[in-house]
């Protein structure tokens, strides 16, 4: 019988696309790509990865063309497909926001009251508005929304912003954020068993890569009479590890720091005795 291969539709080209290969890459997933190809096929796991428009991939995915797919929420939320978001991502953030000319009296969302709005997000605009009890008139616009105020087509825009810096080169200020987005996994509603079995172990192997930037392995030396202190400061995956160095009175204690109390744990335990501190970084965790 022949093994069931998961199709993998991904941004073509873009920070996201590069983050995404960074993850699949990281989840020890090898296969080549390049800018000219449309697929190509992983060498040591059952996947075959489609490079598309992301504004493409929910109805590919909707559709089962794709069996799962990496984008945007935005771009889920805004083609509104009947499809599983399994999983956020976190990589690729950045936020929905209404923006005006720079001489633009803005008090407010009712500012917009009967003004022309144009983006490329239509339907997360539209409710936006609605929820908000404002009536603007929305044209939606492939590509270049900067531009519609200065031609005089629209009084505002909503587009998407990282920094702000295009806002800025063209004469327009962020007044409202509507929408905040980050990429995510999303996956067809009637995968076959084998597929949800493929989904489970490549899962497996996201949340590994995730738990690991989180955290990091350190070693150090400590005198046997601080054992007990630095031990009590060290939370591990269960419990330190302690290993007896050749040089009498001395261990070798090994355990795992969240990043985020890292900092404050390395000052504790220097303090209470440990010398020789090691730090690595994580590829993998598995709990």
């Amino acid at each position: 019988m022949e093994q069931a291969v998961i199709k993998l539709a991904i941004q073509k080209k873009g920070r996201l696309s590069e983050k995404t290969i960074e993850l699949l890459k990281n989840c020890g997933i090898k296969f080549i790509s390049n800018s000219s190809s449309l697929k190509t096929k992983a060498f040591n796991f059952p996947m075959e990865i489609l490079f598309l428009r992301d504004d493409d991939i929910p109805g590919y995915v909707a559709d089962g063309v794709a069996d799962f797919g990496i984008l945007g929420m935005n771009e889920i939320d805004e083609k509104n497909k009947d499809v599983d978001v399994i999983r956020k991502l976190g990589f690729s953030k950045c936020r929905l926001s209404i923006a005006v000319p720079n001489a633009f009296d803005y008090t407010g969302i009712n500012s917009l009251e009967g003004k022309k709005i144009a983006t490329s997000y239509p339907t997360i605009l539209k409710k936006h508005l609605e929820q908000e009890g404002v009536s603007a008139e929305i044209h939606e616009i492939g590509g270049s929304v900067e531009i519609a105020p200065t031609i005089g087509l629209t009084d505002a825009i909503c587009d998407l912003v990282s920094t702000g810096g295009t806002l800025l080169s063209n004469g327009l200020k962020e007044v409202e954020v509507i929408y905040k987005s980050e990429s995510a996994l999303i996956g067809n509603k009637n995968l076959s068993q084998e597929k949800k079995d493929l989904l489970h172990k490549w899962l497996l192997r996201i949340e590994a890569v995730y738990k690991a930037r989180n955290n990091k392995y350190i070693l150090m030396n400590v005198p046997q009479h601080a054992i007990k202190t630095v031990t009590a400061l060290l939370p591990g995956m269960k419990s330190p590890t302690i290993m007896p160095l050749k040089e009498e009175g001395w261990s070798s204690v090994h355990s795992v720091i969240n990043e985020d109390d890292f900092w404050d744990i390395i000052e504790k335990v220097k303090d209470a005795g440990a010398e020789g501190i090691l730090v690595c970084p994580i590829e993998q965790m598995i709990l």
